[in-house]
C-alpha cells in the first residue's frame, strides 16, 4: 500500500508549483521590470536603470503613498472596532451558524455591484440625499461621495467580514465563565472588555488587521469609483502609469515598494503579537 505521507508530499509539491507560477514568478518579473529603462511606446528597454525609482520620488507619489497608508490604517481600525462586538455576539449566540452565513452572504455578490449600490445610496441624487432634502434637513445635496470618507466607508463595508471571521474564531475559543468570574471579582464591564476580552483575543485582532490592511492598501476599484481626484490611492496610480503614462518601470517600482510595505507590516504585527503572547 502506498504510504499516506507520499500523498501529502505530492499535494505539497502541487501547492509549491502553484505558488511559484502564480506568485513568485510574477513578483520576480515586477522586481526585474523596475530596474529597466522606460520605453515611451510602452513596455521596457532591457537595460539596467534606476530611473523608475527616481520617478516615484516625486512629491505627488509620496503624498499618494501616505494617503494610501492612512486610509488603509483607518479602514482597518474602524473594521476591527465594528467587528469585535459583532464577533462576540455571534460566538455566544445560539444562531451562530445562521449569523456566520449572513456575514459571508455579501461575497456571493460581485464587488462592483456592491460598490455601485453605495453610489446609488450616497450619490448627489442618491437615497440619503433625497431623504435629507425631503425631510427639510438641507436645501441642496450633501457631498457624501467622491472623497476620503466614501473610500473609507466602502472599504470598511467591503472588508468587514475579513475582520469578523478571525475575531469570531478567537472569541469562540474563550470560556464565557472567565467573563462571569471577572465580574464576580469586582470588574466593571469596561474592565472586563479591556483587561479580559482584548488580551485574550490579541492574536485574532492582529489577524483581522492584516486581513483588512493588505487588500485595502492595494485596492483599485473602490477609490476609482467612489473617490475623487484627492482620494486616489496607489493602486490607481499604478494603473495610470501602465495605461496612460506608459511608464512600466515606475509602475513596477511602486508595486515593489508597496509589496515591501505590506511584508514589513505583516512581519511587524505578527512578530509583535508573538512577542506579547510570550510575555
Amino acid at each position: 500500500m502506498r504510504p499516506l505521507s507520499r500523498g501529502y508530499e505530492s499535494y505539497g509539491l502541487v501547492y509549491l508549483l502553484w505558488l511559484a507560477v502564480f506568485f513568485l514568478i510574477p513578483v520576480i518579473v515586477i522586481l526585474t521590470y523596475s530596474f529597466f529603462e522606460r520605453d515611451y511606446q510602452g513596455g521596457v528597454i532591457f537595460k539596467f536603470s534606476l530611473q523608475g525609482y527616481k520617478d516615484i520620488l516625486n512629491p505627488n507619489y509620496v503624498a499618494v503613498f501616505l494617503r494610501t497608508i492612512f486610509i488603509s490604517l483607518v479602514s482597518s481600525v474602524v473594521s476591527i472596532i465594528l467587528a469585535i462586538p459583532v464577533a462576540y455576539y455571534i460566538a455566544f449566540s445560539r444562531w451562530k451558524n445562521i449569523l456566520l452565513l449572513l456575514v459571508i452572504v455579501p461575497f456571493w455578490t460581485n464587488s462592483l455591484i456592491r460598490i455601485y449600490a453605495w453610489i446609488f445610496i450616497l450619490g448627489n441624487n442618491g437615497l440619503v440625499n433625497q431623504f435629507l432634502i425631503k425631510m427639510g434637513f438641507t436645501e441642496s445635496y450633501v457631498q457624501f461621495i467622491y472623497n476620503n470618507f466614501a473610500v473609507v466607508l466602502v472599504l470598511v463595508y467591503t472588508y468587514l467580514p475579513f475582520a469578523i471571521l478571525p475575531l469570531y474564531s478567537a472569541i469562540e475559543r474563550l470560556e464565557k465563565n472567565i467573563f462571569e468570574a471577572a465580574m464576580d471579582l469586582g470588574c466593571t464591564k469596561r474592565q472586563v472588555f479591556f483587561r479580559v476580552l482584548l488580551p485574550n483575543i490579541r492574536q485574532g485582532i492582529i489577524s483581522a488587521f492584516v486581513f483588512v490592511f493588505i487588500p485595502a492598501i492595494g485596492t483599485y476599484a473602490v477609490p476609482e469609483l467612489v473617490g475623487g481626484k484627492n482620494s486616489r490611492l496607489i493602486g490607481n496610480e499604478i494603473a495610470r502609469l501602465l495605461t496612460t503614462a506608459r511608464n512600466w518601470p515606475a509602475a513596477a517600482a511602486i508595486s515593489s515598494v508597496l509589496l515591501a510595505i505590506t511584508i514589513i507590516a505583516v512581519i511587524v504585527f505578527m512578530f509583535g503579537g508573538e512577542k506579547r503572547e510570550a510575555r
